[in-house]
């Protein structure tokens, strides 16, 4: 049923804006969720406020996750943190187990259901107790254009995550549909990875060909349907693959089939379980 191999796999698995199927996109429990159930890595979007935060967030208004309205880039950080960003999810339940089981209790309390910053994100990755990597969406076309790669990258250095170290516990990777914001992260920071993330079967993503500065290839997971051979064309000319969402049994066999470097999805502990029982996780 599964893939065999004389060589070992074990792909990295991320939580797509936390462990969203459980708990609201993007939140505080979202991600320490992720955390808990394994995850190798937490994914976010991230917009810039007008008074110049980033924030965790993937559309361009708030209508959607939170019970306020307006867009992100005309709000400060003070004027988000009014909103709830968790209650819309009323398929979570607040007497779920899991959410009895997080070390920090005062943190979840007060920021459970509020605007998440990536200055928090970083925070609570580095607070995991084990090695984790961030995956950090910038969003295009946006109102502050390149503003919004400078200020991650302003960010990332205060923390010293503007460049790969393998003694460090948290890794982090830049990632755009964007390539002109693929080409920035990469100009202001030559060694820090970079995802081009591609759901458009262009010519130069059918013969494996990435846009300057992009180091991983980021197809949908829709796109490797249509096209399998996309991932051995990138392996080929040097670039890991992370795939994006991963959710479903077939989704994960498919991209088990096709052996690529990272799945993200919104369901990591369904992930890491079904890779397990295919033999791919210990």
């Amino acid at each position: 049923m599964f893939p065999e191999s004389s060589e070992p796999w074990s792909p990295l698995v991320f939580a797509h804006r936390g462990s969203s199927r459980r708990h609201a996109e993007h939140t505080l429990d979202a991600y320490l969720l992720a955390i808990e159930e394994g995850a190798d890595g937490l994914e976010c979007d991230v917009r810039l406020t007008r008074d110049g935060h980033l924030v965790c967030l993937h559309d361009s208004r708030i209508d959607r996750t939170s019970d306020g309205r307006g867009r992100v880039s005309t709000q400060t950080l003070a004027e988000l943190d009014r909103f709830d960003f968790a209650s819309w999810r009323t398929d979570v339940s607040e007497s779920a187990p899991w959410r009895t089981d997080v070390s920090d209790e005062g943190l979840l309390s007060d920021r459970r259901g509020r605007v998440l910053t990536l200055d928090q994100l970083l925070g609570v990755a580095t607070d995991a107790g084990r090695p984790m990597r961030v995956l950090i969406e910038t969003k295009h076309p946006v109102r502050f254009g390149g503003a919004v790669e400078s200020a991650v990258l302003q960010l990332l250095r205060r923390y010293g995550l503007d460049r790969p170290d393998p003694e460090r516990p948290l890794q982090v990777t830049v990632m755009s549909f964007s390539a002109n914001a693929v080409k920035r992260v990469h100009q202001l920071a030559p060694h820090l990875p970079t995802v081009m993330l591609i759901d458009v079967w262009s010519v130069p993503s059918r013969i494996g060909r990435l846009p300057p500065g992009s180091t991983i290839g980021g197809p949908g997971v829709q796109l490797l349907r249509a096209a399998p051979e996309l991932v051995e064309r990138l392996h080929r000319r040097g670039h890991p693959v992370y795939v994006w969402t991963v959710n479903e049994p077939d989704e994960v066999d498919l991209v088990a089939k096709l052996r690529v470097d990272g799945i993200i999805s919104d369901r990591p502990a369904y992930v890491i379980e079904r890779l397990r029982e295919m033999g791919h996780r210990t």
